[in-house]
């Protein structure tokens, strides 16, 4: 990263890893009656290959809160955090703003990000929104190589744009909402998934903290203390996660949304309190141990996205609490490793009634993936889920179509027995 001589002059910021370039020119602040500031990112030589909605609605992530996908205007909007200056050390949390990603219809090739509820945002704070809209959207130029090379083994995937699959801004978001896949239903992922962003807004908002009274015990590093609710004045309407449909170039209408948790804000927390606050399960533990070790530094995120090795990463996640073959695929196939298609009993769905190998079990599937999936590697985990929202679409149409409330009958198990609308 380029060292910049103050924040406040007008400089060019290069974020390398996701080869993002801000400049004077690309960024407008809005009137001070707008309580926004839009940021403008370059695609560059993602251009040709990227549109929003293709990069967006493929995986179930971009229907799991926070983040919300508006129909209407081809809109993401979610919260992404500020930078924390002091994020090695400071036992703070970063300030979430609330963002709408916005594409632009050709010759346009840059996307536009409203930031809400601010009128002025530093340098270093425009390159972590930045930072993050590029992780998720996978804008890189070793995001594009990939995309294109994909594309060349799968020609149908580029008459549809496909090839980039969404992610979270984090890895430590993209972790945890992979063991929220683990062993449930597809409707229990999404609620336990806004559960923890309701959670998340509590403790922004000062609703839940560490006290001497209380029910639930915590061990911090201080040692055994206990967390409780502090009584709210709000109704249970304004506390959950809402979907708000605001036109892109209109008023923002704040709505309560809550960031997904960081591991330094859920490392305090009980085992007890988050499995009953946010019906967990066991993950609540798995969790709980994963933030832990991420917030101690004991696990460094930085060093598994550094490696290179699929095989060596894969290695590392299997070692962590909570992560087994699947939850690590899932990790593996979010930082761009490819070669492992997560199994499960969709996966298993998918080979008997896409594919026709009624002999499909958890035996037999590992074979038949290489069987089907082979001509396609390093990008086996593409084409699998090219299959799988195509099937889905022919099911229950176009993903980027579908209201809110219908993303959790998007399951096999319902679209066996479902014909598309019309």
């Amino acid at each position: 990263m380029k060292k910049m001589k103050n924040e406040e002059e007008s400089v060019v910021v290069a974020v390398e890893e996701h080869n993002i370039i801000i400049g004077e020119s690309d960024i407008n602040e809005c009137g001070n009656d707008d309580d926004v500031v839009v940021l403008e990112l370059a695609l560059g030589e993602c251009a040709s290959t990227f549109r929003l909605e293709a990069a967006v609605c493929n995986h179930g992530f971009f229907m799991m809160a926070p983040n919300v996908w508006i129909p209407s205007t081809k809109t993401l909007q979610r919260p992404l955090r500020l930078l924390n200056p002091n994020s090695h050390h400071s036992r703070t949390t970063p300030t979430s703003l609330t963002v709408s990603i916005f594409h632009p219809p050709p010759p346009t090739c840059s996307l536009f990000i409203r930031v809400h509820g601010t009128h002025h945002l530093s340098p270093l704070h425009r390159q972590a929104i930045l930072a993050q809209v590029g992780r998720m959207l996978r804008i890189s130029e070793k995001d594009e190589k990939e995309v294109q090379e994909f594309q060349e083994l799968h020609p149908q995937a580029k008459q549809r744009g496909f090839g980039r699959l969404f992610r979270s801004p984090t890895l430590f978001e993209d972790a945890v909402k992979s063991i929220l896949l683990c062993n449930c239903t597809w409707t229990r992922s999404l609620d336990m998934a806004k559960a923890l962003c309701v959670l998340q807004q509590e403790l922004a908002n000062g609703m839940v903290q560490n006290s001497n009274e209380g029910d639930l015990n915590t061990n911090t590093a201080n040692g055994s203390e206990r967390v409780k609710r502090k009584r709210s004045t709000k109704t249970s309407n304004e506390i959950k996660i809402e979907s708000t449909l605001v036109e892109f170039g209109g008023k923002y209408s704040k709505s309560h949304v809550g960031d997904f948790p960081t591991a330094k804000e859920l490392a305090n927390l009980s085992e007890e309190f988050l499995e009953k606050t946010c019906n967990l399960g066991y993950r609540a533990r798995c969790i709980l141990k994963f933030a832990k070790s991420v917030d101690s530094n004991r696990l460094k995120l930085q060093e598994l996205e550094n490696m290179a090795s699929s095989d060596k990463l894969y290695k590392a996640l299997m070692k962590v609490k909570g992560f087994g073959p699947f939850a690590c695929s899932n990790v593996l196939m979010c930082m761009g490793f490819y070669e492992r298609i997560p199994q499960d009993s969709e996966t298993i769905r998918h080979l008997s009634q896409y594919h026709a190998r009624k002999n499909c079990n958890k035996r037999t599937s590992g074979a038949i993936i290489k069987d089907i999936y082979g001509k396609y590697a390093p990008f086996q985990c593409l084409a699998y889920w090219f299959e799988l929202s195509e099937y889905y679409e022919s099911k229950f149409g176009r993903l980027s179509k579908l209201p809110s409330s219908s993303y959790s009958i998007v399951t096999g198990s319902i679209a066996k027995n479902t014909h598309k609308p019309n």
